[in-house]
């Protein structure tokens, strides 16, 4: 313009340049802090592998740096899990793992072979295990089938609400709740959105129920499936002293989604849903309901899980009516990569960390009173996510007098704390993502709100009913 005055899109794009000039420490900071912080982990941990080179006849400096660096990257792999990303960098949950674990064995806290003895395979085969079994029946169109049928005959939103939490919570049980969000999220929110109701509830329902659900049993969840590996603890036994509490849970939960979102379940419209077309392969669904259930008869027949899952799901691999490639897509490799990861990076710090001195420290907080060990779990579940609590209360559980009661009160309140907010379990944020995608925002506050007195009634319910 001839008179100097700049257009509005020109004082828009000088406001952008200017604020980015102006702001450049702004918008960098926390990319460097955590690039110092990285490198500072990785110093420490290059020290540690070259000081005894360096200092040979110096022991005593040898171990103290091995110590350093052991508690440094336990430390700083734990917060990084807890927050569940690095600013500024493209890693994820497992890739913080898997370089937290190379520095261990980098810094001389484990030799590479005890790092190798440190990865518990039974857990890790019990999970591969199960998601092959769960992709089989995703696959051959089983949710699909279930959730449509429960649709066509829950004609109120009442009633659709409790058939929610009952598959999610049955299921989960059974088959893993990750798997089981990862499968239902999608389906209850085009089940919703097609009944023209709020997803919200449906939505907050597939998650806490899948997490009250997994308290279940020892294949419900993954630290379950930790648990199961470390106590030997028989799956009948387990499944009858925490079924009860996983029962009363799913009630809790249903209850309090109604009495939070009261407005959309006082509604008494009658639904209509009109299933799609979905694609289902009937004999591939047939063959994989059949090895769940030759699966669940052996765990109760007391067969090892890790054995019976691989096995059944290496015989399910055996078929021409889906390529392998397509069941192998359907397998968190993260999620078993994270596991590995982090049974290095406790090791190392139990190896170099873990003296007689602090397991008397540790022994003074009561731990075999089944209130303060409840209490510990849930708080530890929720600082650095339930599985890394499992891990790090492994060594002090071990030395408990009543071991099978100390670990099924772990179990019960690790599981049940991740209700307590949505980043409170992976199912949760799966739950939250598969939502996104489709425009259906699950804020903190809305999650918040049931999931924390629900957190806190169940494992109230939970303590009482094992502390008897």
């Amino acid at each position: 313009m001839s008179d100097g005055q700049a257009t509005p899109a020109e004082a828009d794009s000088e406001k952008k340049t200017l604020k980015t000039i102006s702001n450049p420490v702004r918008r960098r900071w926390p990319g460097a802090v955590v690039g110092a912080l990285v490198a500072l982990v990785i110093i420490v941990s290059l020290i540690a592998a070259t000081v005894p080179s360096l200092l040979p006849a110096s022991q005593g400096a040898d171990d103290n740096t091995r110590r350093i660096a052991a508690l440094t990257i336990f430390v700083t792999s734990y917060l990084t899990l807890a927050i569940g990303k690095v600013p500024g960098l493209s890693i994820d949950r497992a890739g913080v793992a898997l370089v937290g674990a190379c520095l261990m064995v980098a810094a001389g806290a484990l030799t590479l072979e005890d790092a190798y003895r440190a990865i518990d395979l039974d857990t890790i085969t019990l999970l591969l295990g199960m998601m092959i079994i769960v992709a089989n029946l995703r696959l051959s169109g089983f949710f699909a089938v279930v959730t449509w049928w429960v649709a066509r005959r829950a004609h109120r939103p009442l009633v659709l609400l409790g058939a929610i939490v009952v598959v999610a919570g049955v299921f989960s049980a059974f088959l893993v709740n990750d798997a089981i969000c990862l499968v239902l999220a999608p389906l209850v929110l085009e089940l919703t959105l097609a009944l023209k109701r709020r997803a919200l509830p449906y939505l907050l329902a597939v998650a806490m129920a899948s997490n009250v659900g997994s308290t279940a049993t020892l294949t419900g969840n993954p630290q379950n499936m930790l648990i199961g590996s470390f106590s030997h603890l028989p799956y009948a036994s387990f499944a009858a002293a925490l079924a009860p509490v996983a029962l009363v849970g799913l009630l809790l939960t249903a209850a309090l989604i109604v009495l939070v979102h009261r407005a959309e379940f006082a509604d008494h419209t009658t639904l209509h849903a009109v299933p799609p077309r979905a694609r289902v392969n009937r004999a591939l669904m047939w063959r994989a309901l059949g090895a769940v259930g030759v699966l669940i008869a052996l765990f109760f027949a007391g067969q090892s899980p890790a054995k019976a899952a691989v096995v059944i799901g290496a015989l399910l691999l055996l078929t021409r009516r889906v390529k392998s490639a397509r069941v192998y897509a359907e397998i968190d490799w993260s999620l078993l990569l994270m596991f590995i990861g982090l049974f290095i990076i406790v090791a190392g710090a139990e190896r170099q960390w873990l003296t007689p001195a602090i397991v008397a420290e540790v022994a003074r907080l009561h731990l075999a009173n089944v209130p303060a060990l409840s209490l510990l779990t849930a708080v530890l579940s929720n600082l650095v996510s339930n599985v890394p609590a499992v891990l790090v209360l492994h060594p002090f559980v071990a030395a408990l007098p009543n071991q099978a009661t100390a670990w099924k009160v772990v179990a019960m309140a690790s599981t049940l704390a991740g209700n307590f907010t949505v980043l409170g379990s992976i199912a949760n944020l799966i739950v939250v993502e598969k939502a996104a995608q489709r425009g259906v925002v699950i804020g903190f506050w809305e999650y918040f709100r049931v999931g924390a007195p629900l957190t806190v009634l169940t494992i109230v319910i939970g303590t009482l009913w094992l502390w008897r």
